[in-house]
């Protein structure tokens, strides 16, 4: 599959701007669910978490305290489950389970052991004991202004059903100092309290939103891995990548050298040998078969200077980027304008991708853009290797679907590295890679 795919479909629209339709969507019944449930939660959470804890270091003097703390501790990550689950549930937080547990072998006190150094184990008793104080505070603001808002907005109907039930004005608004319940009966007064309430109605979704937004912190950065347990996680798969890229290199040099070079050295030799034995019976028959096997080898040399540039090519590490970039440029099908201002040549390694992703960029240009002309631009910006490959052509380029890009992201990627790309339907693309400078 190509990088220049159809285009996605136009988002949707809506008739009503967001503010007044926040508090009907059902992202705000969601996140105020999520604040009314978490009040029980968190008391259970915390409760669980003092307790165990507390029993926990209180015997710690005898033998029982230590696994009676990692109990504790593994109760909590338990507890931290189904906080990520509810997180995920309604304020559709996608955060991802901490690291296992690895006890170094079987046992209790391995086990004990494990939990007691896992840094998630702390991060989960933390939550239960911040998270508590915050739940009470969140869900009493979340609750006051949504029921003050829906019943100030809804006081008409409250005039209207109170004096025939109940035989008084409406609902007491407030009181004064001897006791008097004031009312609104008023049509002036029932229409400012009935805006009031509106406006109420109208904040109270953002109010929620803020308030929510304070609990995905948590989850994400007490429930969730660790950085370093993220980063762990991110090299094992670039290390993977690197092993898949070098071992799919290794296998098209193979391919090529097998039904390329080889091949051709092959019916070579064989050539050469009938016209060794027709040298002394047909001369001339020898020499024309001496002169084939003479194009054959300069057509075996191309070959293998082909591939030996497809793996390293000598101009690259004889002159550096700018001329090795030049020299890509002059095959592209289309004109390509070459820019390199670099202070110095970057390490090996860092320029030998930044050529292989010209190299990639300038094929698709020449493949699928349908372009008139392109421009490759490379710089340093700060301790960042920068190229730009530009096209006019259709446009359309994404990086996912299983596309070219999307492989060539992977391979940035495995060396710290960032593709983006901007490429509207009707052109033109721009394509950005960021490497990290090394100096070499």
């Amino acid at each position: 599959m190509h990088p220049y795919p159809a285009a996605p479909a136009p988002p949707r629209r809506h008739a009503l701007p967001a503010a007044v339709r926040a508090p009907l969507e059902g992202r705000t019944w969601r996140e105020f669910g999520y604040l009314l449930v978490g009040l029980p939660v968190s008391v259970v959470f915390f409760v669980f978490a003092v307790t165990a804890v507390s029993l926990g270091a209180g015997l710690l003097i005898t033998f029982l305290g230590v696994p009676i703390l990692a109990a504790g501790l593994a109760g909590c990550r338990a507890l931290g489950a189904v906080e990520r689950a509810r997180a995920r549930a309604l304020l559709r937080a996608e955060v991802a389970d901490p690291a296992p547990l690895r006890p170094a072998r079987s046992g209790l006190m391995a086990w004990v052991g494990a939990v007691l150094k896992s840094g998630a184990s702390w991060r989960h008793l933390l939550y239960a004991l911040l998270h508590f104080p915050w739940a009470v505070f969140a869900f009493c603001v979340s609750v006051t202004f949504w029921l003050y808002g829906w019943a100030a907005l809804a006081y008409p109907l409250w005039q209207w059903v109170f004096p025939r039930y109940l035989d008084q004005p409406g609902i007491a608004l407030f009181g004064d100092s001897r006791g008097r319940q004031l009312y609104a009966d008023t049509p002036f007064e029932i229409g400012v309290v009935s805006a009031v309430g509106l406006l109420l109605v109208l904040v109270t979704p953002w109010i929620i939103r803020g308030l929510t937004t304070v609990d995905r912190l948590l989850v994400a950065g007490l429930l969730g891995p660790s950085r370093l347990d993220s980063r762990v996680v991110e090299l094992e798969s670039d290390r993977g990548v690197v092993v898949d890229t070098a071992a799919a290199d290794l296998r098209r040099i193979e391919r090529d050298l097998h039904d390329g070079a080889q091949a051709r050295l092959v019916a070579l030799a064989m050539d050469l040998g009938l016209a060794k034995e027709k040298l002394l019976d047909d001369p001339q028959a020898a020499a024309r078969m001496v002169d084939e096997a003479h194009g054959e080898v300069k057509t075996a040399l191309q070959e293998l200077r082909d591939l030996a540039r497809g793996i390293h090519p000598a101009v690259l590490t004889d002159r550096g980027l700018d001329a090795a970039l030049s020299a890509v440029a002059s095959r592209c099908t289309v004109p390509v304008t070459v820019e390199v201002d670099l202070p110095a040549r970057p390490a090996p390694a860092i320029e030998g991708i930044a050529y292989f992703t010209v190299s990639e960029l300038l094929q698709n240009v020449s493949k699928h853009a349908r372009a008139s002309r392109a421009s490759v631009d490379v710089w340093r910006a700060g301790d960042r290797l920068m190229l730009q490959v530009q096209d006019d052509g259709r446009g359309g380029a994404r990086t996912d679907g299983g596309t070219g890009l999307a492989g060539l992201a992977d391979r940035l990627d495995a060396v710290d590295g960032v593709l983006v790309v901007d490429s509207p339907r009707g052109g033109p693309t721009s394509v950005t890679a960021e490497l990290p400078w090394r100096s070499g």
